[in-house]
Formats: C-alpha cells, structure tokens, sequence
C-alpha cells in the first residue's frame, strides 16, 4: 500500500494511493496515519478494505509527511562508500549515527528555507525506514519485521553548520525543513528488495545524485538491528540511511542551494519529491 497525508500543513488527513492510482480519504477509517496505525494489525485490514468505496479525493492537495507524531528522527551518516570518498571522510567500521531534529520534518513538496547565515546549503536523496513495531536488541534476522515501510528522504544539511562549528553534525541537520519526507509511504510487503532501489537527485534539470541501495555499507536489516542496540525503537520511528555520491560539497567547485533553485529527487517504487529553494525568512 501506499499511505498519505492530504491537506493544509497541520490539518493532514489519511489517505492512499489505489491501483489506479487515485488518492482516497481514509478518516472515516483512521483518524491518522501515525504510530498507532503503524502495526501490522492495523495496515492488514487497511488491505482487506474494498478501496473503491473510500471517497475518491479530486484535485491536486498538498501531501504533508506521511507520517504523523514521528518520535525520533535518526539519520545514518557516510553509508555509501563513494560518498565517504567525497566527503574526504573515511569509511566507517560501524554505522555513524546521528539525530535530526523532528520539527524540519515537512511533506516532500513543500519549499525548503535556507537558513539565517546559511552557506553551504547541500541535498541528500535517501532511503527512509519507517518502524512498525517496537524493536529493542533485535537480532539481524528479525530486524526487517520491525518495519513498517519505507519512503523518500531528503536529508537537507547545511554543511558549515555540520562540519565547521564544532560539536556533533546534528546542527547542520535539523534546521526548519531540513526534512522533506514522502509522498507516500510505501509498506514493506511491497518492498521486498530494499537493498536494490535505485535513488536519483536532478538540481535545476541537471543530475546530481544516481545510486542503488546495493552500494550501502550496511543495509537496512543492520541499521534497524544495530540502532536498537543503543535506543529503542518505536512505532513512527523515522530512520534515514545514507546517500549515494553527488552532493553538493562534494563537487569540484563545490555547488551550494541558493534561492530560486529547484530539487527533485525520487526512489525506485517510492515516488518523488520537489522543492524550491527559498531564503531565510521568519
């Protein structure tokens, strides 16, 4: 299935996407899509619904995140090895974790701001794994059934924050809408190869980004694994795992977002994405 939020940002409703591809209201079923519609109960009878009789939803609304009341928002950092390269960073020996702050988490059309004294404003195109159920020291093995489903990230980063004011990166991660998300999130029985998506990111027309998830250091199943090793896990959990070579910082001479640009970016069966770059403002 693929899952929605429709509406005015702070109004979302729930929805989904049907075989034909038309958007459905599903608030007469669910009052959301967050943590508590996120087990596999819940999403096994969302698939047994007769989806033709949900009120088809016309127009053109806006999508918000897919997911409502995100309790942690974990990102993986350096997961590509070419993208280590790029970043003159080396290649780690365990996942390098870090965390972004969940107020930048917006839908995956709205406007990305640059923020107050901003520089090197970067684009990420990423792999988003949405937790289903609570994982805590979950082995390898079990680690994929934790998982709800997954989805499109851009893990916008502000490179001088991150990188030249000391401290952790999470300051060049978190800034408002540094995280767009969606349009949808697609349910794990219909990603049955997450490690062979492949991910793409154009900056005004001109490619950026192309990479497959096959190329990342540690998949999805050791990333669900390794995190519950130091935090639990919950339902609504968002975790993003890493991109592929092309960004910004990492191109001879480095290319930075500056208002007026336009980002899309899109996953192998998991939609895509468009923003437009706006300046700081209040």
């Amino acid at each position: 299935m693929k899952l929605v939020r429709f509406g005015p940002m702070g109004q979302e409703q729930p929805g989904l996407i049907d075989e034909q591809g038309s958007l459905r209201d599903l608030s007469a079923v669910l009052p959301d899509i967050g943590p508590a519609q996120l087990s596999d109960a819940v999403l096994d009878r969302l698939r047994r619904l007769n989806w033709s009789r949900l009120p088809k939803v016309g127009g053109s609304p806006r999508l918000g995140c897919p997911v409502a009341q995100v309790g942690k928002f974990i990102a993986i950092g350096l997961n590509y090895a070419d993208h280590a390269a790029e970043a003159k960073l080396p290649v780690p020996t365990e996942p390098v974790v870090f965390m972004k702050a969940t107020s930048c988490l917006q839908g995956p059309n709205d406007p990305v701001m640059l923020p107050k004294g901003s520089q090197k404003t970067d684009w990420e195109v990423e792999l988003g794994v949405v937790i289903g159920a609570r994982a805590r020291h979950v082995p390898l093995k079990d680690a994929l059934r934790h998982v709800a489903g997954y989805c499109v990230v851009n893990d916008v980063s502000e490179r001088a924050f991150q990188m030249e004011r000391g401290g952790t990166w999470d300051k060049g991660k978190g800034c408002d809408t540094f995280g767009p998300v969606g349009p949808w999130l697609v349910t794990r029985d219909e990603v049955s190869r997450p490690q062979k998506l492949e991910l793409w990111l154009d900056l005004n027309g001109k490619a950026m980004q192309r990479g497959n998830t096959r190329t990342m250091i540690f998949g999805v199943a050791k990333l669900v694994s390794y995190v519950s090793q130091f935090m639990t896990l919950m339902p609504g959990d968002l975790v993003t795992t890493g991109t592929p070579p092309g960004v910004g910082m990492g191109r001879q001479p480095p290319v930075f977002l500056k208002p007026g640009d336009s980002v899309t970016l899109g996953i192998e069966g998991l939609g895509e994405q468009r923003q437009l770059v706006q300046p700081f403002k209040r």
